[in-house]
């Protein structure tokens, strides 16, 4: 037996285009006989998540006739393929099982995750049993996602006579949760004595980056097959021949353990969250049409490493940077700028705003008259290269990619309609200190960002010698609070036992709660934590808490 885990990178609500794939790589498994059994990931058809689409009748009529088209076009393979099913009572998410024309087998997802990014019960209900199919004559189990985080049904799948479990899945990414997934697969398989197969999805989805490294887990819960991460891929799993009888020479039916094979490795920490990162850029850009991307580049080590994620995402033809000098820029950002774009072989232009600035302060000195110059000036500068940049956003097609961090984003260090302004933002979801880190991971790789952006103390240079800790707090320690805030949910009182000082993490604290309204404005980016702004994190912009 030869089963095939297709790790395939979907549109959502593309459901013919998804349909599309589907049959052609089904049709190659066949052709080279590289399978009989092909497996594809959670709501495959529909893509994921498909949110507020699956309201729509439209939807589910399309999902219907796909079913239709893969009944009548999927000949000499048997597939898995998930999809929403929509009944009387409503719609499950599940995995049906098609072989020659006949829909031979359904499973719903018994255990819907509403937590996180997820919201499965405001639109699926949870399916009661196991299901079954036979294959070669050995029945195989299926099991959808969250299911195999819970013990109830793969248990009830074992109990009613499966010899394998697969689990289909569209699980995104964050740091750690490969380990994760193939620790808790590992430890169902043990519990039941049976090997399972875990697929997943690859691909890009507005803020969530799904990851594959689709695998496969022994009776004893080793890892013994793996996919790469981070792209498409087939990953064919190999079971052993039925067995002999020592005693007869009677042929008998052994248990189904899949033979070890290609172990695609599990990228360390800095290249998965890097991999994610251009992942997420490629596929917001190329889904959503546009023909490239343009950013602000400042000299300051956020434009840095959006400019290398953009490049390795897109390709440097495809990218465009912008620097636009104040009277408080200093000449050695205008240089590290320069020589950023050089290494990377990006075109760039230099655009100063001081023309722009100074009609802005003419225009509003009646208004400003007797008022001492404040933030209110930094933030018209800011805004300043907003215009410009959406301006050129707007000319070209391209997408403004904006480049603020996680840290910033958090206490309020960005200027709404200024280095706000943008489309899509890849490192939204990244700490200040992690970003540098990211900057010499892909130095390593390529020496593109200047040792000087590296080293030199960051600021946003909107005022006369300014730097980021004139308003912020030393960046680990900022990061530190922001974590345990954020991250962890902890309270004011749990972070000051763990040592850090009062008075910093109540202003920190109180600097997060008060730009939520900023937050709310705020492009989406890439999710590389289990807690990121967005979908993961949804307070309240008026509150007393």
């Amino acid at each position: 037996m030869r089963i095939l885990l297709a790790q395939m990178n979907p549109l959502v609500g593309d459901v013919a285009g998804n349909t599309d794939q589907i049959l052609a790589l089904a049709a190659a498994a066949r052709d080279r006989q590289a399978a009989d059994l092909v497996v594809f990931p959670e709501l495959a058809l529909t893509g994921y998540p498909p949110e507020d689409l699956l309201l729509r009748p439209e939807l589910i009529a399309r999902v219907t006739a796909a079913l239709e088209r893969l009944r009548h076009e999927l000949r000499g393979i048997t597939a898995i393929v998930g999809y929403p099913r929509a009944s009387v009572a409503g719609l499950h998410n599940v995995a049906g099982v098609i072989r020659d024309g006949e829909l031979v087998a359904e499973y719903a997802k018994q255990t819907l995750p509403n937590y996180s990014v997820f919201d499965e019960k405001r639109y699926f209900l949870p399916g009661q049993a196991p299901c079954l199919f036979l294959h070669e004559g050995r029945r195989l189990g299926l099991t959808i996602c969250e299911d195999i985080w819970e013990e109830g049904p793969a248990r009830q799948a074992v109990e009613a006579g499966a010899e394998l479990l697969i689990n289909i899945n569209a699980s995104p990414y964050h740091q750690g949760k490969q380990a994760q997934r193939e620790e808790l697969v590992g430890m169902r398989a043990r519990e039941h004595g049976v090997a399972i197969l875990y697929v997943n999805l690859v691909g890009g989805q507005d803020e969530l980056v799904f990851d594959g490294g689709s695998f496969a887990v022994d009776a004893k819960g080793c890892v013994v097959r793996r996919a790469p991460s981070f792209e498409p891929a087939e990953l064919v799993v190999e079971f052993a021949a039925e067995s002999a009888s020592e005693a007869t020479g009677q042929a008998f039916a052994a248990p189904l353990q899949p033979v070890p094979g290609p172990l695609a490795s599990v990228p360390d920490e800095e290249a998965g969250i890097y991999q994610a990162l251009v992942l997420g850029v490629r596929d917001y850009v190329r889904k959503n049409g546009f023909r490239g991307a343009v950013l602000g580049l400042s000299g300051g080590i956020d434009s840095a490493l959006t400019l290398a994620v953009a490049v390795d995402a897109l390709g440097a033809d495809q990218v465009e940077a912008v620097l636009m000098p104040s009277r408080y820029t200093a000449e050695m950002s205008v240089q590290d700028a320069e020589e950023e774009a050089r290494r990377l072989g990006v075109a760039w232009r230099i655009i100063p705003i001081e023309p722009a600035f100074d009609a802005f302060l003419w225009m509003l000195r009646e208004a400003f008259a007797g008022a001492a110059a404040d933030v209110t000036e930094e933030n018209i500068q800011a805004r300043c290269r907003g215009v410009v940049m959406m301006a050129i956003s707007n000319k070209a097609g391209k997408i403004l990619l904006t480049t603020g961090n996680k840290s910033e984003m958090a206490v309020g260090y960005a200027t709404l309609y200024g280095d706000m302004a943008g489309g899509f933002a890849p490192i939204k979801d990244c700490a200040k200190t992690l970003v540098y880190r990211l900057a010499r991971y892909r130095n390593r790789l390529a020496p593109v960002i200047p040792e000087r952006v590296l080293e030199r103390a960051p600021s946003a240079e909107l005022a006369p010698n300014q730097t980021d800790q004139d308003s912020l707090p030393p960046y680990p320690l900022l990061d530190e609070i922001l974590r345990r805030y954020i991250e962890l949910d902890q309270g004011i009182s749990e972070i000051v036992a763990a040592g850090l000082p009062e008075p910093e993490v109540r202003r920190v604290t109180r600097l997060v709660d008060r730009n939520e309204y900023k937050r709310r404005q705020a492009p989406p980016g890439v999710r590389i934590t289990s807690r990121a702004f967005g979908r993961d994190r949804r307070y309240p912009i008026t509150s007393g808490f």
